[in-house]
């Protein structure tokens, strides 16, 4: 793969994304952990006081958190791909390089904004008194397979969003939807029980339920579901890669 390959330049275009990203701004690197902060504020006032859910065995706020992370992950890593090939546009005409550096460095810079993120979770984890099991160690793989199928699905806009601007437009719409009936902010249980086999083929359905047996139940995670979001994450991935391919030696034409 490209990423072990090049690994000074990637490390180099992840460090110039993460700097760029917050050039001008008068708090910074504050904002990654501010705006998942924010969001769960005001989603954990509507949800537990306004429109409670109940019965979860644990505070609403660290439940509504543990799901928002790797989704603002996902968002936020789909969002600026679809960009990426257009924002170095002037380095795919000039210089030949693995176009897939730009995504990888992409989502390389949102997982450093996952971890510092990440940090507020574990504060949490603390002041609640949340147990902390060796179940935990799950969240490895899982954060693994999340991380191919962010991949993959990243390859598939970065390469479409360079011949059909409008993606970048759609993406917005489509992440809005999928959010909705992914249990981010509500429980599986709560879903209807004769749509629920839709969670089964949602891998971010899966990965955000198993972060939270992992993390808040201290349990091991559904390994069927787990299976089936591997297996569409590969596919994913190999359609991404393919498609990504195929396309490649067209890019700078389009620019």
């Amino acid at each position: 793969m490209d990423i072990f390959e090049n690994q000074e330049l990637l490390v180099e275009l992840t460090k110039r994304e993460i700097k760029q990203r917050y050039k001008q701004s008068l708090l910074g690197y504050a904002w990654v952990i501010l705006n998942p902060l924010a969001q769960m504020a005001v989603l954990a006032v509507v949800f537990s006081r306004i429109l409670p859910v109940n019965n979860l065995g644990v505070p609403y706020p660290i439940f509504l958190y543990v799901g928002l992370l790797p989704w603002t992950l996902l968002s936020g890593s789909l969002t600026a791909s679809a960009l990426s090939l257009i924002d170095n546009g002037k380095l795919l005409t000039k210089i030949y390089l693995p176009r897939t550096v730009f995504v990888q460095s992409t989502i390389l810079a949102k997982m450093v904004d996952f971890v510092l993120a990440s940090s507020l979770l574990a504060l949490a984890l603390i002041y609640f008194h949340s147990p902390i099991t060796p179940q935990i160690l799950w969240f490895i793989p899982i954060f693994f397979i999340q991380t191919i199928f962010t991949y993959g699905l990243s390859l598939i806009i970065a390469a479409l969003n360079l011949f059909y601007r409008d993606i970048q437009y759609l993406l917005n719409f489509m992440v809005m939807v999928w959010m909705y009936i992914t249990p981010i902010i509500y429980p599986p249980s709560l879903f209807p029980k004769n749509y629920q086999w839709i969670f089964r083929f949602n891998p971010m359905a899966v990965f955000i339920t198993s972060y939270r047996q992992v993390i808040l139940e201290g349990k091991s995670p559904d390994l069927m579901n787990v299976g089936t979001a591997l297996a569409v994450s590969l596919l994913v991935y190999w359609m991404g890669i393919s498609l990504f391919r195929k396309l490649e030696g067209r890019f700078a034409d389009v620019i």
